[in-house]
């Protein structure tokens, strides 16, 4: 009577081990293609996105972190802020005058005036203004710049738009506004929050909607 051919065993610890061979294996296999080099792209820009103007706004409507913002010839601080003779509040109320988007060459300054929530922390309000060419697009060189530290808790605030030489060249402008923590870069274009618009013409209209008082 012939025998059974003798059955091959392999030890128990050879066979765990050929397990996680094969599973490897696979694994690599499966993933072998996300080691290779991702390949370039043509264009890596994306479309050039719109910045808020805060040009026109409705009463009420907080523009980003501005209660309200405007542009004027100048400001003044309301009486009332100083309260009683001999005392001072350390955040006084700012009332923005002339108000309006269209001045003449000789101004020396434009100012934009705002008010903010009460802020928890000091932050940077900063603007750069440029010269927009008759197409349309804006210089690249800023012609101007200003910075500004808010303290925490407080609410008022004016950037100073001066102008470069004797006189403002007519045309139109754009100035973009920022907002920063204190320490940070104020221009850097994730901080950028909006524009306001102005021009510089030789007559000057006498009244417009944008001359109403902020109240």
């Amino acid at each position: 009577m012939a025998q059974d051919a003798p059955v091959t065993r392999w030890p128990r610890g050879w066979f765990a081990v050929g397990v996680v061979c094969v599973a490897l294996f696979h694994e690599q296999a499966g993933t072998a293609k996300d080691l290779l080099p991702p390949k370039a792209q043509e264009s890596t820009e994306i479309e050039s996105i719109q910045s808020p103007s805060f040009d026109y706004q409705e009463k009420g409507v907080p523009q980003s972190l501005f209660t309200w913002i405007k542009m004027a010839k100048g400001f003044e601080v309301e009486w009332d802020t100083f309260g009683r003779k001999g005392w001072y509040t350390q955040d006084p109320r700012l009332k923005p005058t002339g108000l309006g988007s269209t001045f003449t060459p000789e101004i020396p300054a434009i100012y934009i005036v705002f008010e903010v929530a009460p802020l928890e922390d000091p932050a940077q309000f900063a603007v750069q203004w440029y010269w927009e060419e008759p197409s349309g697009q804006l210089n690249e060189k800023p012609l101007g710049k200003d910075v500004l530290e808010v303290s925490g808790h407080e609410r008022y605030g004016y950037l100073e738009l001066k102008r470069s030489g004797a006189r403002w060249i007519t045309g139109n402008y754009v100035a973009k506004i920022y907002i920063t923590p204190i320490g940070q870069q104020p221009f850097h274009a994730v901080n950028h929050v909006g524009v306001m618009r102005f021009t510089i013409a030789d007559a000057v209209p006498a009244w417009s909607p944008e001359q109403k008082s902020v109240r």
